[in-house]
């Protein structure tokens, strides 16, 4: 479902597990704050899986480049819930949700991970140049936290462990959110626009 303030109290199970699953690969990760993924939750910019009242999974959006970039981010799947296909639900919803709210904006993914990489191709995106990917610096920042940067860095941005992947939405039909969460993200519009 799409988060909402409810779904607060998750948000250091999710870091740990998010954390955790990083060491375990051996990949870096950009390092996601409390305050960070509450402000997620709360915008309703993040999907979270429950079973019950246990935590099974999540992912977040994020936009850049004055919104001409979104990336769906931080997909992780509790340790208990994996093989259930749950991250491809995950994934479908936050994807979902992200075409509904900037259904003009450019979708990308930078992963290294190959569950993913087919999550993404069949949900449309195509492998591009990192070139082809947002320029906004406060996006590359978010590498600084992965083991590879440095790979990053001497081929100045053009190449990494990870795959650059694109949905342009020009190719694509539009997508389909439920009404009371289109309710919810009009009634967040509203109160960001007063500020």
């Amino acid at each position: 479902m799409v988060a909402d303030e409810s779904h607060e109290k998750y948000v250091d199970i999710i870091l740990d597990t998010i954390s955790e699953a990083a060491k375990v690969r051996g990949t870096g990760i950009a390092k996601r704050t409390h305050e960070y993924l509450t402000t997620k939750i709360r915008e309703a910019k993040a999907v979270i899986a429950l079973c019950g009242e246990d935590f099974a999974g999540f992912s977040y959006i994020e936009t850049w480049g004055n919104k001409q970039y979104v990336t769906t981010s931080g997909l992780i799947v509790h340790p208990k819930y994996r093989g259930l296909h749950l991250a491809k639900r995950i994934k479908d919803l936050t994807f979902s949700l992200a075409r509904t709210r900037w259904p003009e904006a450019k979708i990308f993914s930078l992963t290294s991970g190959a569950a993913v990489m087919q999550m993404n191709t069949q949900l449309g995106y195509k492998p591009v140049t990192f070139a082809e990917l947002t320029d906004d610096e406060a996006f590359w920042r978010g590498c600084e936290g992965c083991v590879n940067v440095d790979i990053l860095r001497r081929t100045e941005r053009k190449y990494c462990i990870c795959t650059g992947m694109l949905f342009d939405p020009e190719e694509h039909l539009p997508a389909k959110i439920p009404q009371e969460v289109l309710d919810r993200i009009k009634r967040i519009d509203k109160q960001e626009n007063r500020k």
